[in-house]
């Protein structure tokens, strides 16, 4: 576990969090940030994963804005900066390269799938449909990605949102499940940022629930050479 350098396809330089597990991986899960950088939570999650006996890592996609950037969830200020990294400062084009750097040294583990949060709810989606080497995807509130809702996933995707959320509508919901009839997108009785432990809108429940149904996917597809099967869009209890 541990820090490591990663370089994009344009030369620039990041770091990224990884841990791998105890054995040989299962395969690998790139995890990708909020807008909160990759902190004491994101770092959590890709052990997490490591324990799950998958190698993990976490690119830290804020590096071209600022180098090493942890941001809390209780100030009103650490929010508006990674807002502003997020959604104004950086370059889509240039953060899908960092990410694709991140699959790329994930591979040497076997097939990678992508999980991300909030911000990299969306970059999840994005990468499915955008970049080369995912496997399978599971988006968790990603904001945003309504607006791409007719782009074509290149391998399986699952979708976790929550009802209560007030930054993603549920009409927004609707709209992707409209557009991706193949993807399978569960909905929680929980808020935004559910899976984290760090915030106050974490529902554990929901939270094991949603790793649960990541983990089965990730074996499903991860550990076999099926291709791209449709799925189901359902609506947990």
């Amino acid at each position: 576990m541990g820090q490591r350098q990663l370089t994009a396809a344009d030369g620039h330089t990041f770091g990224a969090y990884e841990a791998l597990p105890a054995g040989v991986p299962n395969g690998a899960v790139v995890v990708i940030q909020e807008i909160f950088g990759v902190n004491s939570h994101i770092r959590a999650v890709v052990d997490g994963y490591a324990k799950d006996g998958y190698a993990a890592i976490a690119p830290q996609i804020f590096d071209r804005c600022e180098a090493n950037v942890e941001l809390g969830y209780t100030d009103q200020t650490d929010f508006d900066k990674g807002l502003k990294f997020a959604f104004q400062d950086m370059d889509m084009a240039q953060t899908l390269l960092d990410v694709q750097a991140a699959l790329d040294a994930a591979a040497a583990h076997g097939k990678v799938g992508v999980v991300g949060y909030c911000f990299g709810g969306l970059l999840t989606w994005l990468s499915a449909c955008k970049l080369n080497g995912v496997t399978a995807a599971s988006a968790y509130y990603g904001g945003g990605i309504a607006g791409h809702a007719t782009l074509t996933a290149q391998c399986p995707v699952m979708m976790h949102f929550g009802e209560k959320d007030a930054h993603i509508s549920m009409s927004d919901v609707e709209t992707v499940r409209s557009a991706q009839p193949d993807v399978q997108v569960f909905v929680y009785d929980a808020d935004h940022g559910f899976n984290c432990d760090e915030r106050g809108s974490y529902d554990a429940t929901s939270a094991a629930t949603a790793k649960e149904r990541t983990l089965a996917f990730f074996e499903e597809h991860l550990g076999s050479d099926d291709d791209f099967d449709q799925t189901v869009i359902m609506k947990s209890d």
